[in-house]
Formats: C-alpha cells, sequence, structure tokens
C-alpha cells in the first residue's frame, strides 16, 4: 500500500499558499509596507516574508527586531519572490531533514533497502536518489524503469533496491553530502511552483476576498477577440459575458519591451472585440519606466503585484456599474475590403 505521506513538492506546494496568505494579510494591514508596526509581525511567517524580500538574513527574531530592520532597510525594494520562497526553501528543507532521518532508521542504517518499503514510501524517491548516485530522472528511469515521487512499482522498486544495494556503502554515506545534493531537487521545485502559483494565486486571492466573480485560465475555452480568440489569465465574471480581463507578467528589464509588445496585442485584440472590457495588467519584477508608461497607452490599469487588494476593489466598483473605471476604447474591426467598397459605392448612388 502507498503511503499517505505527502511528497516534498507537495509539501512545497501548501507551504507557498500558506505564504501568499500572509503577505496579502501582511500587505493589507500595512499600505502595502509603507507603515509596519511590530504588531503587523506577530505571525513567524509575515516577518520571514518582510525580511526575506529586503534581502535580510536575520532569523528567529523577534516582532520589534524585523520591524526595527524594516525601517533599517525601508528605500530596498522589495522582493516578492525571495520573501515568499525564503519560507518555502526553509520548510522544504527541514522535511528533506525528516526524510533522510526516515531512510536511515528503515534501512538500518543504510544497509537494506527492501523492495516493499520503497514501494510503501514513494515519497522518499528524492532521498533514494541522491543515495544511489544517480542525479539524472532520465538515468533514472533507463536503470530501473518509470517512477515517481507519488508512485513506485514492485517491479521498480526492486531494481531500484538493487541499484541501491550496489551502490550504497552505508559507512560511506554523509549526510551533509546527502542534503546538500537534494538541494538541486528543491530549488527545481521552488522554481516550478514560483511560475506556475504565485503570482496568479495572490491575484486570485485578492479577488475571492473581495467576492468578485471570474473563471481562471484553465477553466475557460477562450476569450474573443479581432485577431483571433485565445484566454486570459483571468477573466471576470465569466467568457460568455466578459467585462474584465487580468494578465499577470514577472519580467526582467532586460525582456521588459518583448513582453510588452505581447501583451500589449492581447488587450487591443480583446479590447477591439469587446470596447467595454477592463484591460488590466498585473506587473511583478523589473518592468522598465518607459515600457511601462506604453502598456498604460492600451491597459486600463497596470498595477503592481502588491495593490491587488486595492484593484479588487476597482473590479467590484466596475462590476457594480462604476463606468469611470474604464479609461480606454478601442475600436478596432477587420472586415473583407470590398465590403469598404460596397459601402462608398451606395453612398454615392442617387
Amino acid at each position: 500500500m502507498a503511503s499517505n505521506t505527502l511528497t516534498l513538492y507537495q509539501l512545497a506546494d501548501a507551504e507557498i499558499r500558506r505564504c501568499i496568505k500572509v503577505y496579502l494579510d501582511l500587505m493589507s494591514e500595512t499600505e502595502n509596507l509603507a507603515h509596519v508596526e511590530p504588531a503587523d509581525l506577530r505571525d513567524e511567517r509575515a516577518r520571514t516574508i518582510l525580511l526575506g524580500g529586503l534581502g535580510s538574513t536575520t532569523s528567529g527574531c523577534t516582532p520589534e527586531e524585523a520591524c526595527a530592520e524594516w525601517e533599517r532597510r525601508s528605500a530596498i525594494p522589495f522582493d516578492l519572490e525571495t520573501g515568499i520562497t525564503v519560507g518555502v526553501y526553509r520548510n522544504i528543507r527541514g522535511m528533506g531533514t525528516v526524510f533522510l532521518d526516515e531512510v536511515e532508521k528503515s534501512t538500518g542504517g543504510f544497509q537494506e533497502f527492501e523492495p516493499d518499503f520503497i514501494n510503501a514510501n514513494p515519497h522518499l524517491l528524492p532521498i533514494l536518489q541522491h543515495l544511489s548516485g544517480v542525479f539524472s530522472k532520465s538515468s533514472l528511469r533507463k536503470q530501473v524503469g518509470s517512477v515517481s515521487d507519488t508512485q513506485i512499482s514492485r517491479p521498480a522498486a526492486r531494481r531500484l533496491a538493487d541499484l541501491l544495494t550496489q551502490k550504497v556503502t552505508p559507512e560511506n554515506v554523509n549526510k551533509g553530502e546527502i542534503l546538500q545534493r537534494l538541494e538541486s531537487t528543491l530549488e527545481g521545485i521552488v522554481r516550478d511552483l514560483v511560475g506556475r502559483v504565485l503570482l496568479e494565486s495572490i491575484v486570485e486571492s485578492a479577488l475571492l476576498a473581495r467576492s468578485v466573480p471570474f473563471v481562471a485560465e484553465s477553466d475557460y475555452e477562450s476569450l474573443p477577440g479581432v485577431v483571433y480568440d485565445f484566454r486570459a489569465d483571468f477573466v471576470i465574471p465569466n467568457s460568455e459575458e466578459p467585462l474584465a480581463f487580468i494578465e499577470v507578467r514577472k519580467s526582467s528589464s532586460r525582456h521588459a519591451s518583448l513582453y510588452a509588445k505581447d501583451k500589449m496585442f492581447s488587450a487591443i485584440n480583446w479590447k477591439g472585440h469587446t470596447p467595454e472590457l477592463l484591460a488590466v495588467l498585473v506587473v511583478d519584477g523589473e518592468w522598465t519606466g518607459e515600457t511601462l508608461r506604453v502598456m498604460a497607452r492600451v491597459f486600463d490599469y497596470v498595477v503592481p503585484i502588491g495593490r491587488v487588494a486595492q484593484l479588487a476593489e476597482t473590479l467590484a466598483a466596475y462590476l457594480d456599474g462604476d463606468t469611470s473605471k474604464l479609461k480606454w476604447l478601442i475600436d478596432f474591426r477587420i472586415r473583407p475590403a470590398h465590403e469598404h467598397s460596397h459601402c462608398m459605392t451606395e453612398e454615392v448612388d442617387p
């Protein structure tokens, strides 16, 4: 029977979502870090997020000490990704140590690798893989077959047990080295979660908190456009009768211009089809000032990720009929040239 223990990926996913909730609460309580008080930092995660985002390695500090550190570094731009992931890394590194201890205990000090134990505990695969000295998933697959940290078949478990028996010399196992090798696995997990979960989950949480109805990209077919139909990150309230859409994008100054052109075309495509569609771009990262100014000539709102709570208020007001929230109307049509000629002919006919 497979173990009910969560994988490192599942643990990291749960932790990043907890950190996102704490981050949103922190932004709300401090007016986007404009006014930070010790009372805002009672939660240890809030302290970790704040100081991590400011590049401070201070740990185990009191709310008062964290607040003082924020005051000392208040001119430093807050880096959302670093702030959120510092705690995630800390959490899963701790679990990596727990997993390694579990393997050591269950194998009698890395001496006996039983197929039944491996089959029943697929969540320990990252530890077993690094113990075996096979660091590539493709290489491991070639040697033992298809395996994952959620399922290891009995035949694959037997092959992996044989591989570990051949490769592992108990007296030579250095637990510190194993955990150091595990870092590459942890980095891959966090990178994937940042790309898949971080920014869009923050936007989603803000919309839910304000009860703004929405449909996420994965839950609808397409948003109609003038040139072609495709999906935005969020459509509000739905794709059948859309009133607004949200695109979320992290950038570096190197790629800002390229990303801007892509996002502006999307906005023109959708707003051209539905002129009163509110266009929103939520940004993070090193966008250039000029790029943001250009995008603000197409999008009704271009806002930083730290202001999504206020954005949710704006969207709620627009849904309630506040048309002042709409900045740009785009009248963009594509039609056959012969229709234009026909219309001109009709105009000059007596």
